[in-house]
């Protein structure tokens, strides 16, 4: 089976009443559009993940990352029986380390959420099964199997 390689990396914040934030963004174009996401996107040939995930987000919010600041978060891989081609083995980081200020591009529009009260409803539906996870500390390797509407989970796998 193949596997488009993605990666996404979500900057966190401690606030100062003891709370976190995270930096997602509502894309405005292609895949998704509408939805709230993590930043990321492909991987291009002859480039790491790490790298992938840090191109991104500079490109999407012009936060730059180091890649010694990433907290690798694990693997999370999305199966779309109905369209294969559409299959991602995402990789996931996480960062409390960043230089700049998130600002709109052409594909996102960044936005500081509540880590516990992430907005799911604003999200691809898999959202809910493994982001609290992620930004938990926790590391992921799982299957998430999508229906053949491409947008609800049929189940998710643990590995």
């Amino acid at each position: 089976m193949h596997f488009t390689p993605v990666a996404l990396c979500f900057l966190v914040r401690n606030r100062p009443d003891g709370g976190r934030d995270v930096l997602l963004g509502q894309k405005k174009t292609g895949f998704g559009a509408g939805k709230v996401v993590g930043l990321g996107g492909h991987v291009e040939p002859g480039e790491s993940d790490a790298e992938a995930a840090c191109r991104e987000v500079f490109e999407e919010s012009g936060v730059t990352v180091l890649e010694e600041d990433l907290v690798d978060a694990g693997t999370v891989r999305f199966v779309f029986p109905a369209r294969p081609e559409w299959n991602m083995r995402t990789r996931l980081f996480t960062a409390e380390r960043w230089e700049g200020v998130p600002e709109e591009s052409p594909e996102i529009v960044p936005e500081w959420f509540d880590v516990d009260a992430l907005p799911v409803e604003r999200m691809w539906q898999d959202a809910e099964h493994w982001l609290p996870m992620a930004l938990g500390g926790g590391r992921l390797d799982i299957d998430v199997v999508l229906n053949h509407d491409n947008a609800t989970v049929s189940h998710v796998t643990h590995r």
